[in-house]
């Protein structure tokens, strides 16, 4: 600190100067604990969202898990069913000609019969498109919830980290608030920057000036 500055302060460190120092040192120790509080709890604010991101992340692997091992069991059931009924119109098939009925009637059971394994292979294979189906909306449906569930999260912290006021912000209302504090002692702003202001008078005094 160059030594022109003393009486500066010195002018300041007494009187209604004196109180205007202290004034000012707690606003801006106020500002910053505040700002420090604030830092705080926007991290607070992330590690709690982060770990239930990840909870949403793992309920969705798991609820995808089963709705993944269930429309495999349909599938394989579905499979079977229709080799099954192929394997039964075979069966009829080859019971028709063992018959020994003539031709003509023949044909026509014969294809009567697979129009029946057919018409019930075809409703098995709808079957299993409205599951698979169903399993898509479903899936989407947990991403859908899991992205909404992040982006709440996300606005949340968002939230907590506007609420952290800048060092600069910090500075400037204590800068204001010191000099509002700084009228009302002075006797209002008309005093301040007046010869009777103590820091005025100061930079008035032939020795400031003389150094500047």
């Amino acid at each position: 600190m160059c030594v022109a500055a003393l009486p500066v302060l010195g002018a300041l460190g007494g009187g209604s100067g004196g109180l205007f120092a202290t004034s000012l040192g707690l606003n801006l120790a106020s500002g910053l604990a505040q700002r420090s509080a604030a830092q705080s709890a926007a991290r607070q604010q992330y590690q709690s969202s982060l770990k239930a991101s990840e909870s949403a992340d793992k309920s969705l692997s798991r609820q995808a898990e089963a709705f993944g091992q269930r429309i495999s069991e349909q599938r394989a059931s579905s499979a079977q069913e229709k080799l099954a009924k192929t394997i039964q119109g075979l069966q009829a098939r080859g019971a028709l000609r063992a018959s020994e009925r003539a031709g003509l009637s023949l044909n026509l059971l014969a294809r009567d019969q697979e129009r029946q394994v057919l018409n019930q292979r075809e409703s098995i294979n709808q079957a299993i498109e409205s599951a698979n189906r169903q399993y898509s909306r479903n899936i989407e449906g947990l991403i859908a919830e899991r992205d909404s569930r992040r982006n709440q999260l996300q606005s949340n912290i968002n939230q907590a980290y506007n609420q952290v006021p800048s060092l600069g912000s910090v500075l400037l209302n204590t800068a204001v608030s010191g000099l509002n504090s700084y009228a009302s002692l002075t006797g209002g702003l008309g005093k301040v920057g007046s010869t009777d202001d103590p820091f005025i008078g100061t930079v008035n005094d032939p020795y400031f000036r003389n150094v500047y």
